[in-house]
């Protein structure tokens, strides 16, 4: 080895060589690049029925609501079912009862009429009772004997007993409107209340109407129409009485036969049978 070539190796070795140089400051300092995620995997094709319909969140069901939702039709068919056969059969009574012998006191005889149609109030409440007694007079009207003496057609509505008859479903109504409202732990025992309520209704629409239409009918003046009806006030009032002891007896027989209005329906709903308390309370 020449002089020259021992000369260069120091210088080389004291070179560095240009792969090995530091890496800058700048350069160092630089935090290394995230690596980039991974795309998702497609997620795989849902029926048509799954990827159109919303999820729905899973909620714990009252076993009791299911059976509870379905009685409640076949209840309200049940109900309107009974309200129709309890019309056609008080319907029924007051034909019964304008057939039965009259006792003859002058142009308009006295019948059990007033009494059938204040027990229907009393007994089917407002709607039904009005809905009973409008059966009866309809069912006259057309053609049926079922008026007093048998009389049919639309002959009675052209006499002096026009008025009594127009009044009936209107004092229906009445009593069945004043005994609904009656206190309901009271009402089995109440015959006063009751007989008040008949005999209220009596002397707002029977009475009144009766004597404008005898006063129409037999050309009178209003003071001898009030005196003709004069005549049918005591056996009101003994009619109202039995009124009241037989619609007290059916509805002591009977709790659940006259309608609830709606405040009461509320507060005295009853759970099914066979619910617990606890469900009844969390329905």
């Amino acid at each position: 080895m020449t002089p020259n070539d021992a000369a260069s190796q120091p210088e080389a070795a004291g070179r560095p060589a240009a792969s090995a140089a530091p890496a800058t400051p700048a350069a160092s300092a630089a935090p290394a690049a995230p690596a980039a995620p991974a795309a998702p995997a497609a997620p795989a094709a849902l029926p048509a029925s799954e990827s159109t319909s919303p999820a729905r969140p899973a909620t714990a069901q009252d076993p009791q609501s299911a059976p509870r939702a379905a009685s409640r039709p076949a209840r309200r068919r049940r109900g309107t079912a009974t309200d129709l056969a309890l019309i056609a059969t008080f319907a029924a009574l007051l034909a019964v009862c304008a057939i039965l012998p009259a006792i003859s006191v002058g142009p308009v005889p006295i019948t059990l009429q007033t009494l059938a149609v204040m027990l229907t109030g009393a007994v089917l409440g407002a709607r039904r009772g009005f809905l009973s007694v409008a059966l009866y007079l309809a069912l006259g009207a057309i053609g049926l004997p079922i008026f007093t003496g048998g009389a049919a057609g639309l002959a009675p509505f052209a006499g002096p007993s026009v008025g009594y008859l127009v009044a009936f479903p209107f004092a229906a109504a009445a009593t069945g409107f004043i005994v609904e409202r009656l206190p309901r732990r009271r009402i089995a025992t109440s015959i006063p209340l009751v007989f008040l309520a008949g005999l209220a209704a009596s002397f707002i629409f029977i009475h009144p109407l009766g004597i404008l239409g005898m006063s129409w009918r037999l050309d009178l003046t209003l003071q001898q129409a009030f005196l003709a009806d004069l005549v049918f006030w005591p056996g009101d009032v003994i009619k109202n009485l039995l009124m009241a002891i037989i619609a007290t007896a059916v509805h002591r027989a009977f709790p659940s036969l006259l309608p609830l209005r709606a405040a009461q329906r509320t507060s005295s709903a009853a759970p099914l049978p066979g619910e617990t308390e606890s469900s009844a309370a969390r329905a």
